[in-house]
């Protein structure tokens, strides 16, 4: 299936943390970035069109928020810190390719998924491969280029992230359009036909992954094989400065989780717009944010990095999520464009703040406790933004009168979860370790 080299004969004896060449690590960071796209369009393209499958079903927002909430944070909660743990004592090339097998069979099953447990089943395999195969890319990433580098290596991981959630909604969209006028594959309903169609060619990315090589790990303390104590007893080393940065981070990924779920039904209800009418534009705004997040955040991570100074990375953490802040009343805006234009600004926001958490992690611990500690990261953050962001929306929108309070409600949580990673940063900030030299 995956063949893996030998590390590098001369890098090997001279025992030098030297990353690939140029040109071989852009390759694979294009490769791993093209993966992460495909995965986020195939998990995020179900809340481009769940309106449609809320229709078809018969279900209510609630249930609609556990497929989209419970469903993605399961797996994460389950699998994100066991999966940490392998990403730094195993073969991540390996791993990386099942995850795109989890999302492929989690997607062609969603197209034929009838019932409440089957789809929400279909669901958490998307999750699994979609979400956990940001712990591994960033592992791989990491180890393709020089520490002052890394915010810009992982800045093209960001880019294929939210072109994949941009484009689930522009594919989601246009394809919900053509199937509902030229009728379903094999009898399908529209919105079922498009995640066979794209689980089909997701078979493309999978039959790449298989072939990709394990880079040589760099920066590594007590290596890959050190007994799991010793490793969790340096991850405990770092919690004044762990503890803030995820509640940072973790308060700026529920206000980006719950909008991202939510945009579509706000604007169908609220500015009465369709699918076909506003996917096109919500994709753009997606990718558009995540393009100039990407750009902004690793750019200015690795200047903070090279200041020398403790906790320089993290400034542009720090900014983004205070510009971010007001952005969370875009469902209150009045027109579709001021919408848009909020949106695009909160989302961009949190892009430079996940960029900066994600070099932060990989330049101020050591090797052998990235994977643990983006692993950890995902499954508490993953439990409660994604798990519980969608679904406290809703809680709050009942607490309001109801259903049409969902535009409200989404601001109202958004609005107190940013303040709260806003102060995370800043904390953790003021407690960020001396860079690794």
């Amino acid at each position: 299936m995956t063949t893996v080299t030998a590390v590098d004969a001369r890098q090997s004896a001279a025992g030098e943390d030297t990353p690939p060449a140029p040109w071989k690590a852009l390759l694979i960071l294009l490769v791993l970035a093209v993966a992460m796209a495909v995965g986020n369009i195939l998990l995020g393209v179900f809340s481009a069109v769940q309106e449609q499958a809320k229709a078809e079903l018969g279900f209510s927002d609630f249930q609609m928020s556990l497929l989209n909430g419970l469903a993605v944070s399961i797996p994460l909660a389950a699998f994100a810190i066991p999966v940490g743990l392998l990403v730094d004592r195993s073969v991540r090339v390996r791993l990386l390719f099942w995850t795109a097998v989890a999302w492929t069979i989690g997607t062609l099953l969603t197209a034929f998924a009838y019932s409440m447990p089957l789809l929400f089943f279909a669901r958490m395999l998307g999750s699994v491969g979609a979400n956990i195969s940001t712990t591994i890319a960033i592992s791989l990433a990491a180890d393709l280029c020089l520490p002052e580098k890394r915010g810009r290596s992982l800045l093209l991981l960001t880019i294929g992230k939210y072109a994949g959630a941009g484009l689930a909604f522009a594919l989601g969209g246009w394809l919900l359009g053509y199937f509902i006028e030229s009728g379903g594959l094999i009898g399908l309903a529209p919105w079922r036909s498009i995640h066979l169609v794209l689980g089909l060619a997701s078979l493309g990315i999978v039959a790449v992954l298989a072939f990709l090589r394990e880079p040589k790990r760099m920066e590594t303390r007590v290596g890959p094989q050190a007994p799991l104590r010793e490793v969790f007893r340096e991850l405990l080393s770092y919690w004044r400065f762990l503890v803030p940065l995820f509640m940072g981070q973790i308060g700026v990924l529920m206000a980006d989780a719950a909008a991202t779920v939510w945009a579509a039904p706000v604007l169908a209800r609220s500015y009465n717009v369709t699918p076909q009418e506003f996917a096109g534009w919500m994709g753009a705004v997606i990718f558009g944010a995540g393009i100039l997040g990407a750009i902004i955040g690793g750019i200015a991570a690795d200047a903070g990095h090279r200041t020398g100074k403790r906790g320089g990375i993290l400034i542009a953490a720090i900014i983004g999520s205070i510009i971010a802040l007001p952005a969370v009343l875009f469902p209150l805006a009045p027109d579709t464009t001021m919408f848009a234009i909020a949106l695009f600004v909160l989302l961009a926001g949190g892009t430079v703040t996940g960029l900066v958490t994600a070099t932060a992690l990989a330049v101020l611990l050591p090797n052998e406790l990235r994977g643990l500690s983006i692993g950890t990261f995902l499954a508490v953050g993953g439990l409660i933004a994604f798990g519980a962001a969608p679904t406290l929306v809703t809680l709050v929108s009942g607490w309001l009168g109801g259903e049409d309070q969902l535009p409200m409600a989404l601001a109202l949580v958004g609005g107190v979860v940013s303040t709260l990673g806003c102060a995370g940063f800043i904390i953790a900030y003021r407690t960020a370790p001396q860079p690794i030299r």
